[in-house]
């Protein structure tokens, strides 16, 4: 099929405003979310193949987390001195480098370091230096009545092959049957998947506009009339993303083990379902947010999520806590596309870099806070303390974003 044939097709299915940027954009967020995918589900089995115990697991992804968290503060306060396009080819660098790093090692404090310092994302969503950069570049790629939608279709892309990757991770177990090999040899080749991605990633990046690097002088702190909305926003993800530290996906896979005796196999499957569920829920998040509203669409739609989410630790099979889980799923994304879209449309677009850089930057550091603690509890225990923990913390943060911005309204036309 020619290339002008999907470029057309492209055109068809993100909204009529979106130019060639935004389709790339759209791209790249498919490919790191199917490599994102594998990993989220096949890292938590690979760990404890290597005889890592669950306090050790939540450390090391505690530690992937402080990582991007420290790497994206490091782009927010610093990367106004280099072109975005550079920034993104310097994170598929290190993107690689990590794969190839987790493929090659298997003593923990090795693959601490690693996972520090990479790019490894153990979470079902994106938590990575490559999330603001893109935000960023998204929001000038489209007029803004198409912003929200324009990130839904962004946000579905990743979703949609996060959850094919959910699925694929479950080839090297079945490798390691056929072939009557060791389950972490067959495992290890996820991470050089992992790596061979970023390079195909790269090679799309090349093909963003260059960008001028600013001026030695420019400021590259660039909150000044946003700062105090963009600080308060910034806190209350950060409530948001504590809770879901606790159940980031390597973690939920871990607990379906432990509580239920899934296999990584059967939770790559429900991951799969749970992947394609929160996928095309956001396209609802565009129609319902020219409806009701932007902050009503992120509360509305999350609230339930986390009642769900509750439910699911406390309910005593494995049959009822997957429903839940599933069912939550088919509602907690729905909130993303309008949140990125809050953000970029209540700042300045000359501030847009930063504030997609600072409001990500604690909600990463936040949730790195916790799934250490999340281990520490399914060492101690089976039952779903981590779900519930997270519901909890999760659902206030609802209510006071409701409470704090139901009648801060974006700027018209921005």
């Amino acid at each position: 099929m020619s290339d002008g044939g999907a470029r057309a097709r492209s055109r068809r299915l993100l909204p009529e405003s979106a130019g060639r940027e935004a389709r790339l954009l759209v791209a790249t967020r498919a490919i790191r979310g199917f490599s994102d995918g594998v990993v989220a589900v096949a890292l938590a089995s690979y760990l404890t193949s290597l005889s890592f115990s669950p306090l050790q697991i939540g450390a090391l992804v505690t530690g992937t987390m402080l990582g991007s968290a420290a790497l994206t503060l490091a782009i927010g306060l610093w990367g106004g001195r280099l072109s975005r396009r550079r920034v993104l080819l310097g994170a598929c660098a290190l993107m690689g480098a990590t794969g190839l790093g987790f493929a090659g090692l298997t003593a923990f404090w090795p693959l601490f370091v690693i996972g520090v310092v990479g790019t490894l994302n153990p979470s079902s969503g994106d938590i990575s230096v490559f999330l603001p950069v893109e935000q960023s570049l998204l929001a000038q790629s489209a007029a803004a009545p198409d912003r929200t939608a324009l990130f839904a279709w962004y946000n579905l892309s990743g979703s949609l092959c996060g959850a094919v990757g959910a699925l694929a991770s479950a080839i090297p177990a079945w490798l390691a049957r056929r072939h009557g090999i060791p389950l972490h040899a067959a495992e290890r080749w996820v991470f050089v998947l992992y790596a061979a991605t970023a390079i195909v990633a790269a090679l799309v990046y090349s093909r963003l506009p260059r960008e001028a690097a600013p001026s030695s002088g420019a400021v590259t702190f660039g909150l000044r009339r946003s700062r105090r909305i963009v600080l308060q926003l910034a806190a209350l993800f950060s409530l948001d993303s504590m809770g879901g530290g606790l159940v980031v996906q390597s973690l939920l896979v871990l607990w379906l083990a432990r509580r239920f005796g899934l296999s990584a196999t059967t939770a790559g499957q429900i991951f799969f379902v749970a992947g394609i569920c929160a996928a095309f829920s956001q396209l609802v998040s565009s129609r319902l947010a020219a409806r009701i509203g932007l902050v009503e669409t992120m509360v509305y739609t999350h609230l339930p999520a986390n009642l769900l989410l509750i439910a699911a630790g406390i309910v005593p099979n494995a049959t009822a806590a997957v429903a839940l889980l599933l069912a939550r799923m088919c509602l907690s994304n729905m909130d993303v596309p309008a949140r990125q879209s809050y953000v970029m449309a209540v700042v300045p677009p000359d501030e847009r870099a930063a504030a997609a850089s600072l409001t990500n930057v604690p909600r990463s550091l936040a949730a790195a806070l916790t799934p250490a603690v999340a281990g520490w509890m399914l060492d101690h225990s089976t039952f779903g303390w981590p779900l519930v923990c997270a519901g909890g913390l999760k659902a206030i943060y609802d209510l006071l974003l409701l409470a704090q911005f139901r009648r801060v309204r974006p700027h018209e036309g921005s």
